[in-house]
């Protein structure tokens, strides 16, 4: 299992050897590389030292100041919305190409949905709301973040997150029925898993899901999203709650044994 692959595609071809199935849970896109800033989307197009600024700019408080500073860098581009899906796609072709078979995944905030159907193939499995059996155990799959409420989208934007409401999140929820591992990209609702030590600020957790767990009781509960929480795994009554890692930077799948 590896969620927050970030343009990891090295490393991620390696993820399956000797695994009966692999299961991703989203991010696949390095969008900005806060460690690196000449990689990832944004530094192929305006490079390090604007990436960096913005970096900088977004580890502060002042957060209308870190949208008009990118909002800047997109205006200057003649078609920014073509720009990013050139190369989201050229991501795309490396990451699900390195995806050995079985394959099971779900796209995270920081994905193209949309995109993805056209990279399903034998053994690479696209799901969202959705279950599938592996191993004799049941897997039910919801992706994607969730939206701020009163969001209102830039309709100019060269490109969205994958965001839906905590309602959407239930809907998929529901619709997968009742499973042994719940997969979801972002993790319950529970401090101690949401907690980022490092940005020193929650992240975004769903109530959904931790409703789902609670009434419904499956064996595992497993997700990605916060890059560095204040704990990885969490008991939620029966259920094991683990935060599989974040796989860019590690480069080790976590392995779940049954």
């Amino acid at each position: 299992m590896v969620s927050d692959v970030h343009g990891n595609a090295e490393a991620l071809a390696r993820a399956g050897d000797g695994a009966d199935a692999l299961v991703v849970l989203g991010d696949l896109i390095d969008f900005v590389d806060y460690h690196d800033h000449s990689k990832g989307i944004l530094g192929r197009v305006f490079g390090p030292e604007k990436v960096g600024i913005f970096a900088e700019l977004r580890r502060g408080t002042k957060r209308a100041d870190t949208a008009g500073y990118i909002r800047s860098l997109w205006d200057g581009l003649a078609d920014a919305r073509s720009v990013v899906e050139e190369a989201v796609l050229e991501q795309y072709h490396a990451l699900f190409g390195a995806m050995s078979a079985p394959t099971y995944a779900t796209p995270g905030n920081v994905d193209s949905p949309q995109l993805w159907p056209q990279f399903a193939r034998d053994g690479v499995h696209v799901l969202d709301g959705e279950a599938a059996e592996i191993g004799g155990l049941r897997f039910g799959f919801a992706g994607g973040g969730l939206m701020v409420p009163g969001l209102v989208r830039n309709p100019n934007a060269p490109w969205y997150p994958y965001l839906r409401t905590e309602e959407d999140m239930a809907s998929a929820l529901e619709r997968m029925g009742q499973v042994d591992v719940l997969c979801t990209h972002i993790p319950p609702l529970v401090p101690e898993l949401t907690y980022d030590v490092v940005a020193r600020r929650p992240e975004w957790g769903s109530r959904a899901a931790l409703d789902k767990i609670e009434r419904e009781r499956p064996r595992w509960s497993v997700f990605g999203h916060v890059h560095q929480p204040l704990a990885r795994r969490v008991r939620v009554g029966y259920t094991e709650c683990v935060n599989v890692g974040h796989f860019q930077r590690s480069g080790k799948p976590h392995v779940l044994n049954w």
